[in-house]
């Protein structure tokens, strides 16, 4: 097989990342928050402990069941990290 592969977008861009640490009642919290012109109206949240991430916006994390699926989360913890993504967003 040859090492040559098809590209099929390479773009850069300059984006903006925050990085927040914070300590709820459940569970340390270390996420990174990345805004760019390529999500619209979305954030990709990236949970630094837990290595996983998701691109949402603030409908998509009020609602039940998405946090606790991206992030591997309890109903618990999702609520508290909720709570917290809903103040800064």
């Amino acid at each position: 097989m040859s090492d040559d592969r098809l590209i099929i977008n390479d773009e850069s861009e300059t984006v903006q990342t925050r990085f927040i640490s914070f300590k709820g009642d459940n569970h340390r919290y270390d996420l990174a928050i990345v805004s760019s012109e390529r999500f619209n109206d979305k954030k990709m949240i990236l949970d630094l402990n837990g290595r996983r991430f998701e691109v949402l916006n603030e409908q998509e994390i009020k609602e039940e069941g998405i946090l606790e699926h991206a992030f591997n989360l309890s109903e618990i913890k999702a609520a508290e990290l909720r709570k917290f993504l809903l103040k800064i967003f």
